[in-house]
């Protein structure tokens, strides 16, 4: 986790203090790592912090009711086995991928015109 946040962050603070966070996740199954990143968030005082997945489960969704100011799911099915089986594909995603959408988010550059050239 600490070399993907150097990687990610590029040594630049995270600036949540008094603002609304949306933690998004591809699917919460025992939701273990969307509360952490709920505790570490609210540690840097965020207005409101939203827990937002795709695909949950309903026991999941209640315990971070619990945690999060917000949380926002679109199906928790009845029967819930594993995140990747609502996924046609379910590849993780490249470091260099990350990073990439990370610098066009921050100059507002639509997808697919990178910045930088990671392998």
């Amino acid at each position: 986790m600490e070399r993907r946040e150097q990687a990610y962050r590029r040594d630049a603070p995270p600036a949540l203090r008094d603002r609304t966070i949306i933690l998004v996740d591809d699917g919460l199954a025992t939701g273990a790592s969307m509360r952490a990143a709920v505790l570490a968030a609210r540690q840097q005082q965020p207005a409101h912090i939203v827990a937002a997945a795709p695909v949950a489960a309903r026991d999941t969704l209640e315990q971070l009711r619990q945690e999060a100011d917000a949380v926002v799911c679109v199906h928790a099915p009845e029967e819930f086995a594993s995140v990747g089986e609502w996924y046609e594909d379910f590849e993780q995603t490249t470091d260099g991928e990350v990073r990439e959408l990370l610098d066009q988010g921050a100059v507002g550059k639509p997808p697919g015109s990178s910045l930088n050239n990671y392998s």
